[in-house]
């Protein structure tokens, strides 16, 4: 009779872990939907990221004739390598021709030949001595050649600056051999460009810009027996490493875009039409420039974003942890208000309802009220973690029974948490905390070393008054 229920089980079980096997390599598998299986043809360049800012500029009253002598990488880093020496450079020497490039694309620029002028000159000059020869022998006057332009700007600088894993990390997970993990590493590289007056030699303005440079990797693998004798071995996973020739196309982008804009403000140049200052372009910029004043290095803006005062509302489960084996989680609700004391330091006052209880023995519903101090790490990000310290007590609904947990039950009690806010308003606070009771008599057994104590883990929500400080 107990055959045929434990076939079923089995065989339920191995669908559910093939099932739970194919929703875990479906994602990892969606990279190799991509893969080459056969050479390409050549192609026109892709478009750098973000290419919208300068293509889309508003038209110039006059273009400006600017030459570039060299616009190189003045880094002389090599590529990163855990192997050996690299002799490979981290970043493009070609980053003359993607200056060129970017100028022409603006529509604002008209640049000159004067990396390799003299190529330019020599072939000038094999032009004059075959039309001289040419007219030598004819006795016909050839046309002579048309001056060459000069420039009214010179554009200087270079990729001055490449910083290799300013940001690694990663997280990974396996149980009973199976799981996975992924990594990431950023670099950086900062590219510099000036305009300087061909007639006074006066540099007109100066800017830079900076691009991060993400390379990501992600494995997932199995290693299991299935059935006896039979063993399951799966891998799989994808490495993603940004372009650095796009990166650095993406950085002059910006710094051609920031240079044209930056001398319209300050009258170098004028546009077609005056009313276009005001056009989506222009003002984003505008808007970037005064937002990069209070930007950390990682990119993040900070700002004063949270207002002294909110109110918090939260739901999670809470486990008690004491002297009756087989516990269970059990649903909790919970009230609060917020006082911030200074950027990093918050006040909370919360109150709360929920049930500490084991398997069969013990279950008892409560009421609690506690005091925390917040201390806020990132304070001036939208996203900050944050460490928690206080105390409270737990009144359970009876408070005037005999148990042991008859009247105030005080703890104490440690968290970590993060809040990340939605809107200027609006934050989303994912917490998890331990506490600890000054007594071992709320479950009437006392017993151990330890007192009684519960953990608590709740996700609620976060309501700002006012404004921002």
């Amino acid at each position: 009779m107990r055959v045929l229920p434990f076939f079923i089980s089995q065989r339920f079980s191995r669908g559910l872990t093939a099932s739970l096997l194919l929703l875990l390599l479906l994602p990892a598998c969606a990279p190799y939907l991509s893969q080459p299986l056969k050479t390409s043809a050549a192609t026109l360049g892709v478009p750098a990221p973000g290419s919208e800012g300068i293509v889309n500029l508003p038209p110039p009253q006059q273009k400006i004739v600017a030459a570039v002598y060299k616009f190189r990488d003045q880094t002389g880093q090599y590529k990163p390598s855990v192997t050996g020496t690299n002799w490979s450079t981290a970043v493009t020497q070609g980053a003359t021709s993607i200056l060129i490039n970017s100028l022409n694309e603006s529509g604002w620029f008209t640049p000159i030949e004067r990396e390799n002028l003299g190529n330019l000159l020599n072939e000038r000059k094999i032009i004059r001595s075959t039309r001289a020869e040419a007219q030598a022998i004819t006795g016909k006057e050839q046309p002579a050649l048309p001056a060459l332009l000069f420039a009214g700007v010179i554009l200087e600088g270079g990729i001055i600056s490449y910083d290799a894993n300013i940001v690694t990390g990663g997280a990974g997970l396996r149980y009973f051999a199976a799981g996975g993990s992924g990594q990431y590493r950023e670099d950086k590289i900062t590219v510099y460009l000036r305009a300087v007056s061909s007639s006074t030699g006066e540099i007109l303005k100066t800017v830079y810009t900076s691009k991060t440079i993400l390379s990501q990797s992600v494995d997932f693998g199995l290693f299991r027996y299935v059935k006896f004798k039979r063993l399951l071995e799966v891998e799989t996973g994808f490495t993603y490493n940004e372009p650095t020739e796009m990166a650095v196309k993406e950085a002059i982008n910006k710094a051609v875009q920031s240079l044209i804009i930056e001398g319209l403000l300050d009258g170098y140049w004028k546009l077609e039409n005056s009313t276009d200052m005001e056009s989506p372009v222009i003002r984003e910029y505008l808007q970037e420039k005064e937002d990069v004043q209070n930007t950390n290095v990682h990119g993040h803006l900070l700002a004063d974003r949270r207002s002294k005062t909110a109110v918090s509302v939260a739901a999670g489960g809470i486990l008690y942890r004491g002297d009756y084996a087989n516990p269970v989680v059990r649903p909790m609700g919970e009230l609060g208000l917020k006082l911030s004391a200074s950027d990093h330091l918050a006040f909370d006052v919360k109150f709360g309802r929920g049930a500490l209880a084991t398997n069969e023995i013990f279950s008892l519903t409560v009421n609690y009220a506690e005091l925390d101090l917040n201390y806020n790490l990132f304070p001036k990000t939208r996203h900050t973690p944050y460490l928690q310290l206080g105390g409270g007590t737990l009144v359970p609904d009876n408070i005037f029974s005999d148990s042991g947990a008859a009247g105030l039950n005080p703890y104490v009690k440690a968290g970590l948490g993060f809040e990340y806010l939605l809107t200027d308003r609006l934050g989303l606070d994912l917490n998890a905390s331990s506490s600890y009771m000054l007594n071992d008599r709320f479950d009437d057994v006392e017993q151990g070393r330890f007192n009684d104590y519960f953990w608590v883990g709740k996700l609620g929500i976060n309501y700002y008054f006012g404004g921002n400080r």
